[in-house]
């Protein structure tokens, strides 16, 4: 119980004897140094006429310059200017080279045996033929918005997988299969 007693006394003189406390002074305001005002400047402030000098040529010019002719110096008239035109300068014609025709180059491709090649465009026939027959129902029906845009997307993916048919016929097996899987939900939805 001792301890905490001294911590708190020598806390509490630490505190007092601090000059914070006891010297205390206020911030003192900047102010500026009064403004002095300058003389007014005379009305009429002119200028005195200069007193007369008396000048000796003999004092000024070195000797035997005064004796001297006058010379006078012919200069040349300045050459004419010439004026420039610019010179059109046409650009040279490009060289046309023709290279002989390469093969193009390889496409990259999945290989098929001849049996998935047969199964996958049977796949793709039997979904693009699903596929018309929807929309041909659904081209005399009264749809309303959402089912317009299912039917636009139909239209979509259809076409997609018939332009890649040729490049990459598993897409267009995987497009035809999202086509045929919208129109069937489609004509479930109609009345």
């Amino acid at each position: 119980m001792r301890k905490p007693r001294e911590i708190l006394g020598i806390l509490l003189l630490s505190l007092a004897s601090t000059s914070c406390w006891w010297h205390k002074t206020q911030a003192r305001a900047f102010t500026p140094p009064p403004v002095r005002p300058s003389p007014p400047a005379p009305a009429d402030a002119t200028l005195p006429e200069p007193p007369p000098v008396a000048v000796d040529a003999a004092s000024i010019v070195p000797p035997g310059l005064l004796d001297m002719q006058e010379i006078t110096i012919e200069l040349p008239d300045a050459p004419k200017r010439a004026v420039r035109r610019p010179t059109v300068v046409a650009p040279p014609k490009p060289v046309v080279t023709v290279a002989p025709e390469s093969p193009a180059p390889p496409r990259l491709a999945q290989m098929f045996t001849p049996e998935e090649l047969r199964e996958n465009t049977r796949a793709l026939e039997e979904s693009l033929d699903r596929v018309n027959r929807a929309l041909a129902i659904v081209e005399g029906k009264n749809l309303t918005t959402e089912q317009k845009e299912i039917a636009e997307r139909i239209r979509t993916f259809r076409k997609q997988a018939e332009q890649a048919r040729e490049q990459d016929l598993l897409t267009a097996v995987s497009l035809a299969r999202r086509a045929d899987l919208l129109a069937k939900d489609l004509l479930e939805r109609l009345p």
